[in-house]
């Protein structure tokens, strides 16, 4: 069996959802910005890449219909090479580099490319289940109609692990301050490219602080969930929690030969997989049993993983999985996370992935784990290994 291996990353600078740099830029148009800069990067001819798999959350409207396909034609590959789009909610790029690389260990495939893409601005969260019943009535039956937003998760979360306003407030400004240095410190211009005039982060603040995020009101509390969750000190707001936003990143993964004869250079290695389940009200604390499952299967230990990148879909579940692994949080997201940087959906995966290549590079790390909650109770996994 090939080992698989990152030979190169690259991501766009993430937009705010709406009103931001990306907000007239059709989401194929996107998504094939950063599969031609890879390209690009690499100097590879792209008829050789055996297949692209994509992420996209909103598959509907202009993300519908195999948007890979499309924005692979968009980047100016030649028709010969295939696309596929998958689902996996907020994972769902962290699974294109999973089917990406096991692929290549199959031997299946010798070059691949997982990306992902998210305009929040043209697809709306949720667009694709508004005003439908897309869990039916046997699972719905099975949760008794308890089924909540992830919001509803994120507040669930810090009640049950006693976490406080001033922890998810203090982790949510920590998050912009590492962010901001890190494109000071040029830390991210090695992962970038630029589509338009946007060459930073759109939704990174470096002026937040506690105290301004104090004065934030709560985003989910309403009088029915109120109703529902009497008992509920009401803590998750839109400072603490990542914004809307559009983006793309793309990683080309190929095997150990292929890059020695296409003149590649690897800079990991896909070491270690795991998805997991758990309970779909909680949601989005799949990320606990999906860390302990893929260290599990790696053979290795907390301790051996130099940096981590969880993403921070809220304050509360990086805070709750780290009181649950015990993970140090000098190690984790140590150039920021989603809270600052942002969270376009399906590109998520593939820019933490991209993000955490080069954060090995810098720190001279050896082992890097990705962790991704998910919509419905589930976590991707992935640990990498710097070559």
């Amino acid at each position: 069996m090939s080992p698989a291996v990152i030979v190169d990353a690259v991501r766009t600078p993430i937009a705010k959802g709406k009103r931001g740099a990306y907000a007239e830029l059709h989401p194929v148009d996107l998504h094939a910005h950063a599969l031609a800069a890879l390209v690009q990067r690499t100097g590879i001819d792209p008829a050789v890449v055996d297949d692209v798999i994509s992420g996209a959350v909103g598959q509907v409207g202009e993300q519908s219909t195999d948007t890979a396909r499309w924005a692979l034609l968009g980047a100016g590959f030649p028709e010969s090479v295939p696309g596929v789009t998958v689902d996996r909610q907020c994972g769902s790029s962290q699974q294109a580099v999973h089917f990406a690389a096991q692929g290549i260990m199959a031997g299946a495939y010798d070059v691949a490319i997982a990306s992902g893409v998210e305009s929040m601005s043209r697809t709306p969260i949720g667009s694709q289940t508004l005003g439908k019943d897309f869990v039916g009535s046997r699972a719905g039956g099975r949760y008794d109609g308890s089924l909540v937003p992830q919001g509803i998760s994120a507040e669930l979360i810090a009640e049950r692990w006693k976490l406080s306003r001033t922890e998810l407030d203090e982790f949510a400004a920590e998050s912009h301050r590492r962010a901001a240095k890190a494109w000071a410190d040029g830390r991210f211009g090695s992962e970038g490219t630029f589509v338009n005039e946007l060459h930073t982060d759109e939704t990174i603040r470096p002026e937040s602080s506690v105290e301004t995020l104090a004065g934030l009101r709560p985003a989910f509390k309403n009088d029915d969930w109120e109703q529902r969750y009497p008992h509920l000190d009401w803590k998750i707001t839109a400072g603490n929690s990542s914004p809307v936003n559009d983006g793309s990143a793309a990683v080309l993964i190929t095997t150990e030969e292929a890059a020695q004869q296409l003149s590649l250079t690897p800079r990991a290695r896909l070491h270690s997989f795991a998805v997991t389940g758990d309970d779909p009200i909680f949601m989005l604390t799949g990320i606990i049993p999906a860390t302990r499952k893929v260290l599990a299967r790696a053979g290795l230990s907390l301790g051996d993983i130099d940096a981590f990148e969880v993403n921070e879909a809220f304050a509360s579940v990086v805070l709750a999985w780290q009181k649950e692994t015990g993970a140090p949080l000098e190690k984790v997201n140590i150039n920021g996370g989603a809270i600052a940087i942002g969270h376009p959906l399906g590109a998520s995966g593939a820019r933490l992935m991209t993000t955490l290549v080069n954060v090995l590079e810098q720190t001279e790390g050896r082992y890097g784990l990705q962790v991704m909650c998910e919509a419905g109770g589930q976590a991707n996994a992935t640990i990498i290994e710097r070559i």
